[in-house]
């Protein structure tokens, strides 16, 4: 269900609502009502910080058509011999995927990962709790690790700190990194794998905060539950990066903030991150608000930001945010959509995509905290990969994840905004432009989102202390009206090359309304 606000939606069945005071966002916004020309100011000195390439990661559980029917399906004639289906394969690959969560989510906190492991005829069926299904456990972690080197990306496990044991979490560490020989790993030998994976991202259960999830506890409870589970994996395995269960339950009568500070308390000293997740949605369909998404988003990362560095006093370590699941999902959620084999398949539209483009532009001007993030999920389940049984269609949401996944590298820089705005009930001052810049060995990448729903903005950016080269190539997101959507037939909303011209200090150019572009050129 939809929270108080128009665009912020929960995990599950609360109601969310957000009572932070307002935070400015990394660009300077000054409201400048009386023009229609934005005027943005680059230092190539002044940097937010280095831009993780793992911000652009993404996220699969064992749920609906996500892995069955999605990258997994044996025996069909789109599969190849190992199972995973090669279209799939392909449009993943295109998407520039760097880091890819599983298995869950909701599964995993009643996940035992024994049951996935040897031979696929012996693995037990399971009742998937979660979400109403029976999962076979035909896809399990050596499916899913040989995926990821079959895609190049880099894996992160989901341990249950639910239903689960101390003793599950670190000995999945054990099979998944340990390279003597024990009992443990002599169960990856004869799966066939003799060397380790290495895997080195491990997330502590997951959304232990929500009602909604098996295992449930409170801060404290599950702050001291993870830190037993903590130290036994990092005893395994020295190298291991861990994410804390942070902030996913907003609802009027949850207190996140308190549960990220309990939370900290406990594991500060054993974590490497904490998660935040969120999704968003237009259930009022009010285009004005729903375009002011991200601005919500930036006010929970400045929120958690200043909880990181409070739990932090006296200590030298660095705790990042880990925004490990986030899109848009309000469509297929709810009683009744929320349990089966054919579910959570939201259908995108051109107005879900400028709203990705606005977070993923959250996440790169909050690259000095923002080290991880995870599109949930990566096919046919809230995606932007769909499938059928005989092919798939790119969702308009795919474009603009894969331009900054394609491109946006390097260092984030802090820019000076002026321009238009408009009032929503929640922001006085919401830029019609948002844009953010990363600047990469003398490349330079700007991505705006035009928040306006009919008119076109010009913008002029003005480098301060290096010139342009020339030209620019841009690369544009639109479609013919905000509820455009891609189906198997047709592909009214996706990625078209434009051209923008450059000369001296100065690169100006027209955005079209509802459209996301990117531009990109050298600095002279």
């Amino acid at each position: 269900m939809l929270s108080g606000t128009n665009c912020m939606t929960d995990h599950r069945l609360t109601r969310r609502g957000f009572s932070a005071a307002l935070l400015a966002a990394p660009a300077i916004l000054k409201g400048k009502q009386s023009s229609t020309e934005s005027r943005i100011k680059i230092d190539t000195e002044r940097i937010n910080g280095a831009i993780d390439p793992k911000i652009y990661g993404n996220f699969t559980e064992m749920l609906g058509r996500c892995i069955y029917g999605g990258i997994f399906e044996p025996g069909t004639p789109l599969a190849d011999k190992e199972g995973y289906r090669k279209d799939v394969l392909k449009a993943v690959e295109d998407l520039h995927v760097t880091l890819l969560r599983w298995p869950g989510g909701n599964f995993s906190s009643n996940y035992n990962w024994r049951d996935g492991i040897g031979a696929r005829d012996q693995r037990p069926p399971r009742l998937d709790l979660a979400w109403g299904t029976v999962d076979s456990n035909q896809f399990g972690t050596n499916e899913f690790l040989d995926y990821c080197e079959l895609i190049k990306t880099e894996p992160y496990l989901c341990v249950n700190l639910g239903t689960g044991t101390w003793d599950e979490a670190q000995q999945w560490v054990e099979y998944c990194n340990f390279s003597g020989k024990s009992a443990v790993t002599e169960l990856r030998r004869k799966s066939g794998r003799e060397q380790p994976w290495g895997v080195k991202y491990w997330g502590l259960g997951n959304e232990m905060d929500g009602p909604w999830q098996m295992g449930h506890r409170s801060a404290d409870d599950y702050g001291k539950f993870a830190l037993e589970a903590a130290k036994m994996m990092k005893w395994t395995d020295p190298s291991i990066k861990l994410v804390a269960a942070g902030s996913s339950n907003f609802g009027p009568n949850a207190d996140w903030v308190g549960w990220n500070r309990t939370v900290l308390s406990h594991l500060r000293d054993h974590v490497d991150y904490l998660s935040l997740h969120t999704y968003v949605g237009n259930a009022k369909n009010n285009f004005a608000e729903y375009m002011a998404c991200p601005m919500e988003v930036v006010d929970r990362i400045k929120v958690a930001e200043g909880i990181l560095r409070a739990s932090l006093t006296g200590s030298k370590r660095k705790i990042y945010i880990a925004y490990d699941e986030w899109n848009v999902w309000y469509r297929a959620r709810g009683e009744g959509k929320e349990k089966g084999r054919d579910i959570l398949e939201e259908h995108y539209n051109l107005e879900d995509a400028l709203v990705v483009a606005g977070l993923l532009n959250a996440f790169v001007n909050n690259a000095h905290i923002v080290k991880i993030a995870n599109m949930a999920q990566l096919v046919n389940v809230i995606a932007p990969i769909f499938t059928n049984e005989n092919g798939l269609f790119l969702q308009t949401i795919y474009y603009p994840l894969q331009l900054f996944a394609s491109n946006s590298f390097g260092s984030s820089l802090e820019l000076f905004v002026e321009g238009p705005t408009y009032a929503t009930d929640r922001y006085t001052a919401v830029p019609y432009l948002d844009v953010s810049a990363a600047l990469n060995d003398g490349t330079l990448v700007l991505n705006v989102v035009n928040r306006h729903p009919t008119d076109s903005l010009a913008a002029t950016f003005e480098l301060e202390d290096k010139q342009f080269s020339g030209s620019f190539e841009a690369s544009e997101v639109n479609g013919p009206d905000t509820k455009a959507e891609n189906n198997f037939q047709a592909t009214p909303v996706k990625a078209q090359a434009k051209s923008a011209e450059a000369s001296g200090t100065r690169l100006r150019h027209a955005f079209p309304p509802h459209s996301y572009t990117m531009l990109k050129g050298k600095l002279a």
